[in-house]
């Protein structure tokens, strides 16, 4: 894919800004955190450290902000950037809402701008995690944290996208795309739902380009959708999520 995401993806998510303000607000008001589309508990995940008090945290692609907003409440001072100005100016009002100090900055995750070794702790909920090339936002993220420095991203799982018809219709028991070669899908001009452009890897390739950047990888979980779950969520129906990986969890180290 050569088009050029950032542009597409900002100005999708600036147009679909106020469909997420509500989900955004129920987010923000959680005293325990849930991940991904399916709202899996963090019990057992353990995305994020117990205790986060004296460590700087940044979030690549924070969209209304409430992962950032449970960092702080856990002792983090955050820094949270999305290229959406329409999102940040929810995740803006959502903080004040719940008086939490963090430093938002309109800006892409693939070129932040931010100092070398400025941080502790990166994560990535559906943000940069599925948004940017994964070769160029992970270098990146590499580069923002310290020697230690831990990095934690979940995003689509890589059945999830060759299970997806290419009209974009809601994922099925087909294998419609080819795995080998994977790098990502177009999905602004499908029938079904368009949004934009995303990016994924084999599992392979994944770990080869972590191997390439310089992580190290501390874990790696696949999130199903829970028994009692129904419906369709972006495009994924919950009788397939309960019986197939939806979501993936990576955890990165960079090392010392």
């Amino acid at each position: 894919m050569t088009r050029d995401h950032v542009s597409i993806n900002r100005d999708i998510w600036n147009a679909d800004a106020a469909n997420w303000v509500e989900v955004g607000e129920r987010l923000w008001g959680l005293e325990t955190p849930e991940w991904g589309r399916w709202g899996i508990p963090d019990e057992g995940l353990n995305l994020l450290p117990p205790d986060m008090t004296g460590i700087e945290a940044i979030e690549l692609g924070c969209g209304t902000g409430y992962v950032s907003g449970w960092m702080t409440r856990r002792g983090a001072r955050v820094t949270a950037l999305d290229v959406s100005a329409e999102q940040l100016a929810t995740a803006r009002r959502l903080a004040a809402d719940h008086g939490a100090d963090i430093t938002f900055i309109e800006g892409n995750a693939d070129e932040t701008g931010l100092p070398d070794s400025a941080f502790d702790f990166a994560i990535s909920e559906y943000g940069a995690s599925i948004w940017c090339p994964p070769a160029t936002w992970l270098r990146e993220a590499r580069r923002l944290l310290r020697p230690g420095g831990q990095m934690v991203f979940l995003g689509n799982h890589p059945l999830s996208l060759i299970c997806a018809p290419i009209d974009g219709s809601p994922c099925d028991l087909t294998l419609h795309r080819p795995y080998r070669g994977m790098c990502g899908a177009d999905w602004t001009e499908v029938d079904y739902e368009p949004t934009g452009i995303c990016f994924n890897l084999t599992i392979s390739s994944w770990m080869a380009l972590f191997t390439d950047i310089g992580f190290d990888v501390t874990g790696y979980q696949e999130l199903y959708a829970p028994d009692e779950a129904f419906g369709t969520r972006a495009a994924v129906p919950a009788s397939w999520a309960r019986r197939y990986p939806v979501e993936q969890v990576w955890h990165l180290k960079k090392p010392e």
